[in-house]
């Protein structure tokens, strides 16, 4: 099988020669040809840069030879491109004016793809032309209750306090502006389908400060009209999310995204062995060298006890510090180790006598 092949096939649920892997934020860190395009070229400029922005997608893809190519790429472009000023600095993306009345919400533009977002459009042609189906193309989304904590709290926060209050106390405003995400969302993921994505993740990183109820209510429907807009296997990924596991699968993905926080065996035992799953090896393992890693791999690995319908990956997204050999042989050990798991057992032969 491609790589193309197997991503979508283990989403789908299907038998593969192998799991396939990709690690969330692969492409950048400390990649040398990245590394090259940073001391000429600013971040926002890579990722608004067609071209710029395919190289580094295709250098991860080269480097780690992983089965999936997420575009550099960040899910803030979408609410930038709804008119809201956004600056990405270190310590994330930095809103100019939050979005915080019943005014703000009403002036977001409604947002046309191919004119507003037609850079990273190019760049996912760019990228899938040069794959030829050696990988599959992640597209990414930001997820609305995360979108929407970003334009209310105007900047990271550790509780996303301000975007709760503003939920409960002014309902309302709390769904005119996700329903405007969600439109924004639907057309985007569209469009990058059209463009040749592969498969769409859906990161709704912050949703876990929510209970299981006020993520039905508040956020659920908004994730569920995202999901169902496109044609393509969809990953909801939502960080810490345990308790919102089965609520996750709820709205409609074809893979639910596990973070590190809890097994994959007792994800697959809450969710059922009908629900693929992506995941889940924490980042520190990788952080504390090669025994680390390949001890959690197998037990990320033994946890799925063989069901179809894993998509190796990290729990949480590549730390920027990776080394780039360890992620290239920890995808080569999973993808070994798999592919000996799946192939059927030769029967002795009989006995002569």
């Amino acid at each position: 099988m491609t790589g193309a092949e197997r991503l979508v096939a283990a989403c789908l649920g299907r038998p593969v020669d192998a799991t396939p892997v990709w690690f969330m934020r692969q492409a950048g860190g400390r990649l040398p040809a990245y590394l090259a395009l940073r001391e000429g070229h600013s971040v926002i400029e890579i990722a608004k840069t067609p071209a710029l922005c395919a190289e580094t997608t295709l250098a991860a893809v080269d480097a780690f030879g992983v089965d999936g190519a997420v575009l550099f790429a960040d899910i803030m472009l979408l609410v930038e491109a709804m008119g809201v000023e956004v600056e990405l600095t270190s310590a994330g993306p930095v809103v100019g004016a939050p979005v915080r009345t019943a005014d703000d919400i009403g002036r977001l533009r409604a947002v046309d793809p191919e004119r507003d977002l037609g850079f990273v459009l190019e760049a996912i042609r760019l990228v899938r032309a040069e794959l030829g189906g050696r990988a599959g193309v992640v597209g990414i989304l930001g997820g609305p209750f995360t979108l929407a904590a970003y334009l209310i709290e105007g900047a990271p926060s550790r509780d996303q306090l301000g975007a709760r209050v503003l939920m409960h106390a002014r309902p309302a405003d709390w769904h005119a502006l996700l329903g405007r995400l969600a439109d924004a969302s639907v057309a985007y993921a569209r469009a990058q389908v059209a463009a040749g994505a592969d498969v769409v993740q859906l990161f709704d990183t912050w949703a876990a400060s929510l209970t299981p109820d006020e993520y039905d209510e508040f956020v659920a429907p908004y994730s569920r009209r995202i999901l169902a807009a496109v044609d393509v296997p969809t990953i909801h990924y939502v960080a810490r999310s345990g308790a919102l596991l089965p609520h996750i699968a709820a709205t409609g993905p074809t893979v639910v995204g596990l973070d590190s926080r809890r097994s994959l065996a007792d994800a697959r035992r809450v969710l059922g062995p009908a629900v693929a799953v992506q995941g889940n090896l924490d980042p520190a393992l990788v952080l504390a060298g090669w025994p680390q890693a390949t001890a959690g791999a197998d037990a990320v690995i033994a946890g799925n006890a063989g069901l179809p319908g894993h998509v190796f990956n990290l729990g949480e997204s590549a730390p920027r510090e990776a080394d780039p050999g360890l992620l290239r042989d920890l995808a080569s050990y999973v993808h070994d180790r798999t592919a000996a798991a799946s192939r059927p057992r030769e029967e002795p032969a009989d006995a002569l006598v």
